[in-house]
């Protein structure tokens, strides 16, 4: 390893993250940034929590489709 090298990250193993909101969705791009394999685990048919059922947001009332 040179002097000026950066020394890299050896991540293993994967991480399962249960809940497909928002902050689900969120942990588990920033895991899967970070390096690991992730398994995201929903038990509706579809993601988004909460969110999905909202038609607008406050405050800049943005559809949240």
């Amino acid at each position: 390893m040179t002097q000026n090298a950066t020394p890299q990250k050896n991540l293993a193993g994967s991480v399962m993250v249960l809940g497909g909101g928002i902050a689900g969705m969120q942990s588990a791009i920033d895991l899967a940034n970070s390096g690991y394999y992730v398994y995201l685990v929903e038990k509706s048919y579809a993601i988004g929590g909460m969110m999905a059922r909202l038609d607008k947001t406050f405050p800049t009332n943005d559809c949240t489709m």
